[in-house]
Order: structure tokens, then C-alpha cells, then sequence
């Protein structure tokens, strides 16, 4: 590429960086494609975006998070801390 292409190219991808926005590169089956640029289209939609945002972390965010929250939840809150003031055993030097 020469070189006004590529300095062209380099300030468009650290203007997008700057806006938070990432390239993302997916190898899919080409029945999924269209399906794949709805949901990004509808994404990049500021009327649409929170709602799909929701959607899509509903049926498909991190579940780690929610069973560590549940596993919390669970555990019993009346846990004993103290500590019995055992010394050890006596040592002859």
C-alpha cells in the first residue's frame, strides 16, 4: 500500500480505538453470516443497543460469575473466626 493509504488506514483505526470500537475477524458457515451482521448492525444501533446487549448476555454472558454469586449467597453467615491460642508443644534447646 503506499504510503497516504496506509497513514490513512493508521488514523482510522486509532480513531475507532479511541471510541472503544475493536475489529473483530469470525470464520463462520456462510447460512450464519447474515445473522452475524444483523446482530452486529443492530449493536452498533444507539436505539437498539441496550436491548440487544441484554438479550445476548442473557442467553450467552459469563455464567462463572453468577454461580460464584449464588455459591456466596449459600454459605452460612454465622462463621466462627476465632482462633484457639494453641502454642505448640514445648521445645528443649
Amino acid at each position: 500500500m503506499p504510503s497516504t493509504n496506509t497513514k490513512a488506514l493508521t488514523a482510522y483505526r486509532q480513531r475507532q480505538s479511541r471510541k472503544g470500537v475493536v475489529r473483530l475477524e469470525l470464520q463462520v458457515r456462510q447460512e450464519d453470516a447474515a445473522l452475524l451482521r444483523n446482530i452486529a448492525r443492530a449493536l452498533s444501533d444507539p436505539s437498539r443497543e441496550t436491548a440487544v446487549r441484554s438479550l445476548l448476555n442473557q442467553e450467552f454472558g459469563d455464567r462463572r460469575n453468577d454461580a460464584l454469586k449464588a455459591l456466596l449467597a449459600s454459605a452460612p453467615i454465622d462463621l466462627d473466626l476465632a482462633r484457639n491460642e494453641d502454642r505448640g508443644r514445648d521445645v528443649e534447646l
